[in-house]
């Protein structure tokens, strides 16, 4: 039987799209930018065009994309800044009703890597969150700030094609606020990365209850009749679950740590048991078949990354991903350079099976669509 990933691959010749990805889970420090560059890395090098999206008033993302280390750097950086070139700058038109329609935003490419773009973000781009939430209230003030739901998806929409984008993908903040609403309920696909800790079960049973509700606000959203007239018109609602990924677990001797592999499986009984049923009544899921031709179970566990430590420093202060490190940028010899050049092949076949995975499972849609 030919797989849904075959018989789309024929699809594709004929239909080019771009594929909204929204990596979010409103608890922070989940590896959420680290994943992001890691695999917009690893789907550019598997001849994707990549574009980073960079929407945490923290700039994390941003930071590492374009490598601030000297005062060289830094000064090359302003200059970015100067052109406009940014996520706020980019969505001003809109909600700073300047005179001129958003136009795509001339993101940057990123050193070492054919393909992969960075659309950088804006410690002010959270200035816009109180008037957006005024906007998606879908009251009676939604005449005067029609323009404002939809405007993120245009910016993205025609950025993505000035760049013939295969991918965006969105570094979500740490938030419940009306941006991520925004973007996470107009985005194509939602990974949520974790760690294995209590904090990550309680963020996916709230994720569970905070779903249904930005679920029911972007299906009335879209089929409002003055944003679907406004001048950036909200899209429609199409978004589906990709799955979870569990990261900076500890490992000892080939395996996880006893209260490590805990958690692990607590995150997975919560996905299954909590988020699971949600995500049908919402219908959120590609179809079944789709997950279980990538050796996905009913927790929709992705991958698990285990701690690289030294090494995610090293990938930061080198704006290079952690398999992609040279030996001179590991500045190591001996034992503790060749363990870190097995862990960096263990991080490569990591990364390049969950971009195999992403390409599938977000190419299916467009056949069972």
């Amino acid at each position: 039987m030919i797989s849904v990933f075959k018989r789309f691959q024929k699809y594709q010749k004929q239909n080019k799209m771009v594929h909204k990805i929204a990596l979010f889970n409103h608890k922070g420090g989940v590896s959420k930018t680290t994943t992001t560059f890691n695999l917009g890395w690893m789907l550019a090098s598997k001849g994707k065009r990549v574009i980073l999206v960079d929407t945490d008033p923290q700039c994390n993302l941003t930071g590492i994309a374009l490598k601030e280390e000297t005062e060289d750097d830094e000064a090359r950086i302003e200059k970015i800044y100067d052109t406009h070139s940014n996520i706020k700058t980019g969505l001003a038109p809109a909600f700073e009703s300047q005179p001129r329609a958003i136009q795509a935003v001339d993101c940057i490419p990123i050193q070492g890597q054919e393909g992969l773009f960075l659309l950088p973000g804006h410690v002010g781009f959270a200035e816009y969150e109180v008037t957006l939430g005024i906007a998606q209230e879908l009251s009676g003030s939604i005449q005067t700030l029609k323009n404002l739901p939809g405007a993120i998806s245009d910016l993205l929409e025609k950025t993505a094609n000035k760049f013939n984008a295969d991918y965006i993908l969105i570094d979500m903040s740490p938030s419940l606020g009306a941006i991520n609403q925004n973007l996470l309920m107009t985005s194509d696909f939602f990974l949520v990365p974790t760690t294995a800790d209590f904090f990550s079960v309680m963020a996916i049973d709230s994720l569970s209850r905070i779903l249904p509700k930005w679920c029911a606000w972007a299906r009335m959203a879209s089929v409002n009749h003055i944003l679907k007239e406004a001048t950036y018109p909200f899209p429609e609602f199409n978004l589906k679950f990709l799955g979870t990924i569990v990261q900076n677990y500890r490992i000892i001797r080939g395996k996880e740590t006893a209260a490590f592999q805990t958690w692990i499986e607590k995150i997975e009984n919560t996905v299954t048991h909590k988020l699971l049923p949600v995500l049908e009544q919402n219908n959120l899921l590609l179809p079944k078949q789709v997950y279980t031709e990538q050796g996905m179970s009913s927790s929709f566990t992705m991958t698990k990354i285990s701690n690289f430590n030294s090494l995610i420093a090293l990938s930061q202060e080198h704006s290079t991903p952690v398999y992609a490190l040279t030996i001179e940028q590991l500045r190591q010899t001996g034992i503790v350079r060749e363990n870190n050049q097995a862990k960096q092949e263990e991080f490569k076949k990591t990364f390049s099976d969950l971009a195999d995975k992403i390409i599938a499972l977000s190419s299916s849609y467009a056949v069972s669509a």
